[in-house]
């Protein structure tokens, strides 16, 4: 019986897997069908490897039980570290759902122990869709290559007006403030982004800040698609009634 690790790598390495497609396709109906009803969320990213004792790991969970406290379902990669801390801050404040979609890796990577939706996808691509669509605010605490993956994601989508403009807030301004000062002083002055672009970051560690700061975010997506005539949509009335409620 092959390994899980060889499994995976005969799969990358064959490109002879026209049936795969049904994967994917299999990835996205399952997400689009659990998800569906979901309602207004947050998503939360950061490192698997954040321990408990660690401040990024405290400051995370204290605010996914503030955002679920006002209703917000908490989104996170459904794994450890900043993902557990987050979704264990939602879960305990039972108010709203804490959401992990884990991916399948060819090492073992166990959801944790925090969730009321527990899903898990083959792909990446598929799965990353799925973190950003019920979204209104990303917020990325500190993390490795696949959270700067899904910051960057997240900013490419806003930027290029593939999604409706959000809050994204980088939490851990020791960690963030050389990369944010990269992209001032490297792409901001050679013109590979627009000042509108940098200013779509907001890095702090004022958690109360991005409270209010997601809850302006929605009463200004309500006035845009009221501008637009999609008032019609299932969207805005999710939203609205969200905001009614509280």
């Amino acid at each position: 019986m092959m390994s899980k690790r060889l499994v995976n790598m005969r799969r990358q390495l064959d490109f002879s897997e026209p049936w795969s497609i049904f994967k994917v396709m299999a990835d996205f109906v399952n997400g689009f069908d659990t998800l569906k009803e979901l309602g207004p969320s947050v998503t939360m990213f950061g490192s698997a490897r954040t321990k408990p004792d660690n401040k990024y790991y405290k400051m995370a969970e204290e605010l996914g039980f503030m955002m679920a406290e006002r209703g917000y379902n908490v989104v996170t990669g459904g794994s450890n570290g900043i993902m557990e801390a987050a979704n264990k801050g939602a879960f305990r404040s039972g108010k709203a759902k804490s959401v992990g979609l884990n991916i399948n890796l060819p090492f073992e990577q166990k959801s944790n122990d925090y969730l009321d939706i527990d899903m898990e996808f083959d792909y990446f691509f598929s799965r990353k869709v799925m973190l950003v669509k019920y979204s209104q605010a990303y917020i990325i605490f500190p993390g490795g290559f696949g959270t700067m993956d899904e910051l960057f994601e997240a900013l490419t989508l806003v930027q290029t007006k593939k999604i409706f403009p959000i809050g994204i807030f980088l939490v851990g301004v020791d960690y963030w403030a050389p990369m944010l000062e990269f992209i001032k002083h490297s792409m901001l002055s050679e013109g590979t982004i627009s000042q509108e672009d940098f200013d779509l970051i907001k890095m702090t560690d004022d958690l109360e800040m991005i409270a209010r700061y997601t809850e302006d975010q929605i009463k200004s997506k309500l006035t845009d698609m009221e501008e637009e005539d999609l008032t019609d949509l299932d969207a805005y009335q999710r939203l609205k009634e969200f905001l009614e409620d509280r």
